[in-house]
């Protein structure tokens, strides 16, 4: 009978898969001790009992030839774990699930795991359909396997069951074969770095300086209509929502210095054209940071993020009026393409604006 292969590991974008081993004890212990819950069914429940897992429990389900237990590695940490189960291979298919420590969630691991993994099944480990499902109100789940290209097939009413009772199961699938559907999106939590700059989610610690940067700076006021008026609730609201949405067309970076310091600044994707592959980036710089060559530097950062997604234009649109902002544009590579009228909202109506572009290769 066909099976899966103990050593099985695959590498992806920030992850490697790779089988549990006895030198993972340590980190199972500790995960144990928190009690958390994101390793694999069967998972010891008592330090006692880690040693035993890791050399025998965990490899179980690859010895019966119905599935594998894989850990999620980043930077050397267990990240999470995946694993294949309930696998038919006269008929071809297999289930895969998940779990994510709590400190790693929203950063997309989830969705690249299981991208990894089921296309491996689909493709070296020649099955032909990977189930996914998930509880009708786990959204974070049903985000995963949209995410991660499966296509949603329907409700199977009350087939799973939690603490609370029955729930009903959204059932997710993709068969070898269907056409490749890459994630048009950008990971929450997606971290970049430059020379100098960290690219990082912003966090509630950063209100006061993004309100220091806007309140009373005449620049920012000048070009940014959303400056009018500018608060410390809106400033938190920003920092812990608005800059986190989960949208396919943008992604929002505070900008912290690497050596340490106050923020220096935003950058950001607007408008991301996936199907196009172009892109529009933009950014803006706090007082007390001008004049230090971080806009270059963030813009030349998030350019080349884009460009290894698979873009091939990056563009940027400026008030005609704003000189400083195009002269980080020439700085960062762009070229000047023209001028488009009224294309530009500033507060008390719309500016003329210039549009600079970057193409890959460039």
């Amino acid at each position: 009978m066909p099976g899966f292969d103990a050593d099985l590991t695959l590498t992806a974008e920030r992850l490697v898969l790779r089988p549990f081993g006895p030198d993972d004890a340590a980190q199972v212990r500790a995960i144990v001790s928190e009690r958390v819950e994101f390793l694999p069914p069967g998972a010891p429940g008592h330090l006692s009992m880690v040693d035993q897992w890791l050399n025998h429990g965990v490899h179980e389900l690859a010895r019966s030839g119905q599935g594998i237990h894989l850990a999620m590695e980043a930077g050397g940490e267990i990240v999470g774990a995946i694993s294949l189960f309930k696998t038919l291979w006269g008929a071809g298919t297999t289930e895969v699930g998940y779990g994510v420590h709590p400190a790693h969630r929203g950063r997309g691991y989830a969705t690249e795991a299981v991208r990894r993994l089921t296309g491996w099944a689909l493709g070296e480990g020649g099955l032909r359909r990977v189930e996914l499902r998930a509880n009708i109100d786990n959204f974070a789940s049903i985000r995963v396997a949209e995410k991660a290209g499966f296509t949603r097939e329907g409700v199977l009413r009350g087939a799973g069951f939690e603490h609370d009772g029955p729930r009903d199961l959204v059932v997710f699938s993709r068969i070898a074969g269907d056409p490749a559907r890459p994630y048009t999106g950008f990971h929450t939590g997606l971290r970049l770095e430059s020379e100098r700059l960290l690219l990082r989610p912003f966090t509630a610690a950063d209100a006061p300086d993004v309100l220091a940067a806007v309140d009373g700076d005449p620049e920012i006021r000048r070009w940014m209509p959303w400056a009018a008026g500018y608060t410390m609730e809106r400033a938190l609201a920003w920092c812990t929502r608005y800059a986190h949405l989960d949208v396919p067309t943008g992604v929002q970076f505070a900008l912290e210095p690497r050596r340490g310091g106050r923020l220096v600044g935003s950058a950001g994707v607007h408008r991301a054209d996936w199907e196009r592959g172009d892109a529009e980036v933009g950014y803006w710089i706090a007082p007390w940071a001008r004049r230090r060559g971080y806009a270059t530097e963030a813009t030349r950062a998030v350019s080349e993020y884009l460009f290894e997604r698979g873009f091939h234009r990056v563009h940027l649109v400026i008030a005609v009026d704003n000189v400083a902002s195009q002269a980080v544009a020439r700085k960062a590579g762009f070229i000047r393409e023209g001028v488009m009228r009224r294309a530009l909202p500033v507060p008390g109506g719309y500016a003329d604006a210039v549009l600079f572009s970057l193409l890959r290769g460039e």
